[in-house]
Order: C-alpha cells, then sequence, then structure tokens
C-alpha cells in the first residue's frame, strides 16, 4: 500500500472513528451506560480481533495521545470548576487525593498478590495504576447532573488532584522493580518536590495565561481558545520538563483562568469543551484498540478481575473514603455516595501502558487485568452514580445557567460584549420595570427571553424570576453591572 493511500484511510477512519463516537453519545443516556465504555467498545470493535479493520499495538503512541488527551480534559475540566464551590471542599479532596489513594492501593495491593499470586513489588504496581479516581470518567458523569454542588465538586477535585500521586505510586515501582537498589527515601523526597512544583508552576502559569489573554489583542477571536489550550499544553511540558507534576499544574492553572475575568470567556470555554470532547473519544476509542478481546476474555483473567474490582469497589475505595474524611462534614449518605462514584477511567488504562514499556515481568497480563477492572467499574459505577444521589437523597436543585460573556466577534477588537444572566426568585431587581433599574452607563439590555420565547425590552418592561437578560456593556462597566445583577432580595435571606 502505498503512502498516498495509507494516508487516505487514515484520515478515512479517523472520520469514521470520530463519527461513530460522537454518535455514540446519543445512546449513551438512553442505555443509561457512560460514554468512555461506548467510546471503549467502538475502538474494541474496530479493532483486529473483531472486525480487524485497525491492527494497533504501539503502547508507546497510545501514552504519548493518551496523556496529551488527560492534559486538554483536565485544562477543560478545571476552567468549568466554581472556586466558590470547591473552596469548601479542598481539605476532604486533597485528603481523598493523597491518602485515600494510598489506603486504596495498599487493598488492591495485598488482593492481587493473592488472587493473581504475583511479586509483592508487582501487585503493588497493579494497586498505584488502578489507586485514583478518574478524572475524565468523573466530568462525563457528572456533567449536566445535578448531584448536590458539595459532592460534585468534591469529586471533580478529588479526581483532578489525585492522578499525580497515581502517576508517582506508579513510576515508583517501576523504578523499584527495574532499579532494584533505588532509595524509598529519594522517591519520597521526589513526591513533595514534584507536588510543590506542580503546584507553583501551576499558579504562576496561571497568572501569565489570564494577563496574556486580556493584554494581547489578536487578529482574530478565534485564536483566543487556541492560545489558552496551548497554555495548557505549555504547562504541562515545563512543568514536566523541571520533574514538576504537569497534570498537577494544567489543573491548578485550569481553575485560575476560568474564575478570572477575561475576554472571550465564552469562546475559550466552548472551544474547550468541543476539543475535550474530541481527545476523550480519541483516547478511549484508541485504548480499545490497544486491547485484545481473545487475550481479555478468558476465565481465569475474568474471575481474577471481577474479584479484584469487588473487592476495588466494595472495600477498598469506602476504606479510603471513610478514612479520608474522617471527622469531617459529610453525612453518612454522602460517604456512601463518594465510596461507589470513584469512577475508574482512562488514567489506569494509561498507566498500564508504563509497565508495557518498561518491560515488566507479567506486563500484558497486568495490562489486560486494568482494562477489565476498569470496563467493569466503569460499566457498572457509572451507569448507577446518578440513580444512587437519587435514592440517597443527595439531588441538588436544577442547575442554572452561568452569567457569562458572549463576545461581539463582529466588533472587531472593541471591548463590548454582551453578558447573558438568568434571574432568580432572590434576585434583586425581579419585579422591577427596566426604567426603573439603576443599569451602570454604558450597558443596554437587548433582549428578554421568558419561557423560551423573545421579548423586544422597553423601560416598562418588568423583569420576571425565570428570565435571561442580554446585556450590551462595556469592559469597563461589567464590574459594576455583575454587583447590581447579583444583588439579593432581603426577603429571601
Amino acid at each position: 500500500m502505498n503512502l498516498a493511500i495509507e494516508t487516505d484511510t487514515f484520515i478515512l477512519l479517523a472520520g469514521i472513528l470520530f463519527i461513530a463516537g460522537v454518535i455514540t453519545t446519543k445512546f449513551s443516556s438512553r442505555l443509561g451506560v457512560p460514554t468512555l465504555i461506548l467510546f471503549l467498545l467502538v475502538g474494541i470493535t474496530m479493532g483486529s480481533d473483531v472486525l480487524g479493520i485497525i491492527y494497533f499495538d504501539n503502547a508507546l503512541v497510545a501514552q504519548l495521545i493518551g496523556i496529551t488527551a488527560l492534559v486538554i480534559i483536565l485544562f477543560e475540566g478545571g476552567i468549568q470548576t466554581n472556586w466558590s464551590t470547591m473552596k469548601p471542599v479542598i481539605a476532604p479532596s486533597l485528603s481523598l487525593a493523597t491518602i485515600g489513594v494510598l489506603i486504596t492501593s495498599a487493598i488492591v495491593t495485598v488482593a492481587v498478590k493473592y488472587i493473581i499470586d504475583i511479586d509483592w513489588k508487582e501487585a503493588a504496581l497493579f494497586g498505584s495504576i488502578v489507586g485514583s479516581t478518574d478524572a475524565a470518567a468523573v466530568f462525563a458523569v457528572l456533567k449536566g447532573q445535578n448531584i448536590r454542588p458539595k459532592l460534585g465538586a468534591t469529586l471533580e477535585a478529588e479526581s483532578g488532584s489525585n492522578d499525580p500521586m497515581a502517576v508517582f505510586l506508579t513510576i515508583s515501582f517501576i523504578q523499584l522493580i527495574t532499579v532494584p537498589d533505588e532509595s524509598i527515601w529519594r522517591l519520597i523526597a521526589s513526591f513533595f518536590l514534584q507536588m510543590g512544583l506542580g503546584a507553583l508552576l501551576g499558579l504562576l502559569m496561571g497568572k501569565i495565561a489570564i494577563f496574556a489573554l486580556n493584554k494581547l489583542q489578536l487578529d482574530s477571536s478565534g485564536l483566543y481558545p487556541v492560545f489558552a489550550t496551548a497554555f495548557a499544553l505549555l504547562t504541562f511540558g515545563l512543568t514536566d520538563f523541571l520533574n514538576g507534576s504537569g497534570l498537577l499544574a494544567v489543573y491548578i492553572a485550569a481553575i485560575m483562568i476560568g474564575n478570572a475575568d477575561i475576554v472571550h470567556r465564552h469562546s475559550i470555554f466552548h472551544f474547550s469543551e468541543g476539543f475535550a470532547w474530541m481527545m476523550q473519544i480519541a483516547m478511549f476509542v484508541m485504548l480499545g484498540l490497544l486491547v485484545f478481546p481473545s487475550q481479555l476474555f478468558q476465565w481465569k483473567l475474568i474471575s481474577s478481575g471481577l474479584l479484584i474490582t469487588i473487592i476495588l469497589v466494595v472495600v477498598a475505595r469506602p476504606i479510603a473514603v471513610f478514612v479520608s474524611t474522617w471527622k469531617m462534614d459529610y453525612t453518612m449518605n454522602e460517604k456512601i455516595f463518594l465510596s461507589w462514584a470513584g469512577l475508574k477511567g482512562a488514567v489506569p488504562i494509561v498507566l498500564a501502558t508504563f509497565p508495557l514499556l518498561a518491560g515488566i515481568e507479567n506486563n500484558q497480563m497486568i495490562f489486560n487485568v486494568v482494562f477489565f477492572v476498569v470496563l467493569i467499574s466503569a460499566t457498572i459505577q457509572g451507569s448507577t452514580v446518578t440513580l444512587l444521589a437519587s435514592k440517597l437523597g443527595l439531588m441538588g436543585e436544577q442547575k442554572n445557567v452561568p452569567m457569562h460573556s458572549l463576545e461581539l466577534v463582529s466588533l472587531g477588537k472593541t471591548d463590548a460584549q454582551i453578558v447573558e444572566y438568568e434571574l432568580r426568585e432572590d434576585t434583586l431587581i425581579v419585579g422591577q420595570s427596566l426604567s426603573d433599574i439603576p443599569f451602570p452607563s454604558g450597558s443596554l439590555v437587548n433582549a428578554v427571553i421568558r419561557n423560551d420565547e423573545l421579548i423586544t425590552p422597553g423601560g416598562d418592561t418588568i423583569l420576571e424570576a425565570g428570565d435571561f437578560l442580554y446585556i450590551l456593556t462595556s469592559k469597563e462597566s461589567k464590574p459594576h453591572l455583575k454587583t447590581l445583577l447579583q444583588k439579593k432580595n432581603d426577603t429571601y435571606l
């Protein structure tokens, strides 16, 4: 096959795989199955053991694409995170991301040692690989759900910050296996260096990104989302080059960017969401291609994988949650939910490629069992998270559309923006006519959407709860406008 045909074939297959991935999202909610499982199944089906369309067994390429995808997914999850919601749960989230991962990994290590009967260091390597809650899975399952903000924020913060611990443990045990005289104390010191550098560079790069986005006047508004995404990749690459935790740095920088007042905010958010979906599809389909069902679905592997999954889900994760959140402000039902919602996803599968590349003994067996554990865990837990939250009475109010800015591209480099805001019952200006509301100078209400119908605003238009306002404002007036819109009616306090 010549190069031109190979190129055409690759592009054709890429288009087919992305279209198949997008279409599967339509069936995900109807079937009650997480999208990541359907993406994996698309990859498995297209692979050599089923339809035989694509033969793929390159662990290095899988790892490269997987880590790049995780950077994009973490960045998108970070910029969508509301700091005011996350701030109260920082302590339990970090506890789950560190102590929780260690406890989960330790319990799974013991289980794997006696179930699969492998060396203790290899068992610990397996426990490290599956010890963390997966950010891609959690962000995908919780997106759009009205689970209590406290619980959603806890899971998102935990999954966004626990990957560095899992990566560190995985690499450390590979080092201990391949270099027997490696110093454990050196590895521990390396951990604190990685976390410290990751946090420091995340804060620094976040501030630089905010400054650059607001100060640079690019020729095209479409360049701003690309510029923000480039900062995510730069943050990871620079931090990792300096031996820091690149994933932690990206997540911290993304939270800073998402909670800052930046230009072209709406465009950046939507581009990041679409790009994250694309990378998620590419990553899970590729990971599906990497597995061979003929090796995966064997009775010995299935029985071992099921037993390990049961211990992981029913024993290890609950113990980790209850210990990590001891004496913290969580009810029994909330702890049960956090225990069940510790989803496994892309990270364990990507980490399982590390032993393959390092040539660890039993590396293929470790990869296959990890894949099977993720497949079962994500299918059962991921499809029942919302149902369990409902049964435990942990559903919150229906999520309201947050205030965000729609940049007016047609106005070129002007700082004019349209602010969209949904009025709630406790908003001060509800019940007032537009002529009586002291809007800041340079602000004008362009449209009111009420019950999905457009109302042309006039001075005598009286605002009602549930109305969506579209207000044209200048950059200088925007802070005063936000203050006005966010004022509450004392009767609801």
